[in-house]
């Protein structure tokens, strides 16, 4: 999608205010945005292996909360209006127990080095699984190239470990009634290169309170285990320690309050839980910078935020949903969402790219021509699920922007969800996801600090701060320009389209199919024009009516065009 640079679309007749605030702010945050407390507060996070009420969750709270009391952010009393900025932690009691790691071993019986070890591959260890005894547990290992219930059946399992090419939690139940005492397993999707990084596992999970554990092994250990099983008998002695225990989850969050509409409000999220550096250690130090930078412009006078600006750090959808959907007033504020998750990735050492995976838009159901979506997959859109709105082009060329000024690759996916973003989409609120695919580290053991890249986090930083600035103190000017912006956005997806559909009818495709691609992807635009509406903080006058109406006419002009060259 050939989508031009924000600045170049301001027509000649417009005052330059609109693009020398945008530039302004550019410059603010190019200046200012400190990378290295990004890189720092990224490599404190990352230490720990994250799950929500456990001591290494609690400890980035923690962290984060210094970095807003330095900033300049005050502890909340009574609401989040009482200060300019303002923060706070909620606590709540959790249901469950919470869980977390803290040492393994796999001894071959009789080798002196072990299989794997949890010092080196802390995701051997699923979440929620027990402890076996102090000392350890030596069982004899059975291979199992079939694992239906009528093979399993047909083996003595009682007293012994199942080892398979599958993941264990498959397994778990089966085991359990067979009389196995553990179960090891692999589990290691194609993108990952398993064969390559031979030392990567997976993080996965297992059911609370299971009367046996289960491991996960690296390529590497499953193949040298299998080798051992398949020349005869062989015993492993394996040594767990897991602390299981009742806590409470928390979330912090944070408000720059705005002078003019308060209750109006840009939602960044970053989620503290998983285990991973990029995933998402790299979202929290990230957003981390961006607050305090945000503190110290605002105290500097350097920016005056006329709606207010929020970020919150928790469990991942759970914490953002909440925030949402727990106060209903709150939640009519809350015009755009950001989530900020896998951000800081050394796209050199990982194989992924920085992507803005968009809200549902026709290439979504119809993904064709540049537009694909990741190995995360699509997700089930119909056209009942799109949401029109200028939120997509308005980041997107930002992001362009800023690739241009810092020589940064952005690209872009259709929706697929699965992050911070998609409870804002599902309360109807525009939601946006910054983050990065495919990386061949993810979720693995192997997503560490020496994979994150400090630049990368300053330029999302730097694109998420200078838009949010610019939305929450967006005057006419701005609106006005971002009506031509996505005019233009719009007009060449429909080029784009109907390049497309002539192809495609050209090797067998319906004409009135494509012609109701062409048809949505019209309507799409026509109905993003309209939002743009209610970006001014203050409606002086009809210029951004007047404005969209223009620009709707041309659109629903050229798609006219496009529509009749379809035979």
């Amino acid at each position: 999608m050939k989508i031009k640079i924000l600045f170049a679309l301001f027509s000649a007749g417009l005052t330059t205010y609109a693009q020398n605030t945008t530039q302004e702010y550019f410059k603010l945050t190019r200046s200012s945005f400190n990378e290295k407390n990004a890189y720092e507060t990224t490599a404190f996070v990352e230490k720990y292996f994250r799950v929500p009420g456990n001591s290494g969750f609690n400890a980035s709270i923690y962290y984060v909360e210094n970095i807003l009391k330095k900033a300049g952010f005050v502890q909340q009393k009574q609401n989040e209006v009482e200060a300019a900025l303002t923060y706070r932690i909620e606590k709540r009691p959790m249901k469950n127990n919470t869980w977390e790691p803290v040492d393994a071993n796999i001894n071959i019986v009789g080798e002196t080095q072990p299989l794997i070890s949890f010092k080196t591959n802390r995701n051997m260890i699923p979440i929620n699984c027990g402890s076996t005894p102090a000392d350890g547990i030596t069982a004899e290992v059975v291979f199992l190239e079939k694992t239906s219930a009528a093979d399993l059946a047909k083996l003595d399992l009682k007293g012994k470990i199942v080892f398979s090419e599958n993941h264990p939690s498959s397994l778990l139940q089966l085991a359990t009634n067979a009389g196995a005492i553990g179960v090891l397993g692999y589990a290691m999707p194609r993108y990952t290169q398993p064969e390559v990084h031979q030392t990567s596992i997976q993080f996965g999970s297992m059911k609370a309170n299971s009367e046996i554990w289960t491991l996960l092994l690296s390529f590497a250990a499953k193949e040298k285990l299998k080798a051992a099983c398949l020349k005869g008998s062989t015993k492993l002695k394996v040594y767990i320690q897991t602390k299981i225990y009742p806590s409470e989850e928390l979330t912090i969050v944070a408000n720059v309050k705005g002078s003019i509409k308060p209750d109006e409000r840009f939602v960044f999220s970053a989620h503290v839980q998983e285990p991973g550096a990029n995933d998402n250690a790299s979202g929290v130090g990230t957003l981390a910078e961006m607050a305090r930078l945000t503190a110290e412009l605002y105290q500097a006078k350097k920016i005056v935020p006329q709606r207010t600006l929020t970020f919150l750090w928790g469990d991942e959808i759970v914490s953002t949903r909440r925030y949402i959907v727990e106060d209903t007033s709150r939640a009519k504020g809350i015009m755009w969402g950001m989530s900020l998750d896998m951000v800081g990735e050394d796209t050199k050492k990982t194989g992924g790219s920085f992507l803005i995976e968009k809200m549902p838009d026709p290439s979504a159901i119809w993904t064709r021509g540049t537009d694909k979506h990741t190995e995360w997959g699509a997700g089930n859109v119909t056209e009942k699920d799109l949401f029109p709105h200028y939120f997509n082009d308005f980041i997107f060329d930002i992001c362009k922007a800023q690739g241009k000024f810092a020589n940064w690759t952005v690209n872009f996916n259709p929706f697929e969800g699965g992050s911070d973003h998609t409870p804002f989409l599902q309360s109807k609120i525009p939601g946006l996801l910054m983050w990065h695919f495919t990386d061949v580290f993810y979720h693995t053991d192997n997503d560490r600090i020496d994979k994150v890249s400090a630049t990368e986090m300053k330029n999302v930083g730097i694109s998420g701060l200078t838009a949010a600035y610019s939305l929450i103190s967006a005057d006419e000017q701005t609106a006005t320009a971002t009506v031509s912006q996505v005019k233009n956005d719009a007009l060449a997806r429909l080029k784009t389209e109907f390049e497309l559909s002539k192809d495609a009818i050209v090797k067998g495709k319906a004409v009135t199919d494509e012609k109701h691609i062409i048809a949505t992807w019209s309507k799409w635009y026509v109905d993003a024009l309209a939002t743009i509406n209610k970006m001014p903080v203050i409606a002086e006058t009809t210029r951004v009516g007047s404005a969209i109406k223009f620009a709707t006419n041309e659109v629903e002009k050229q798609t006219k065009i496009y529509l009749e060259g379809l035979k």
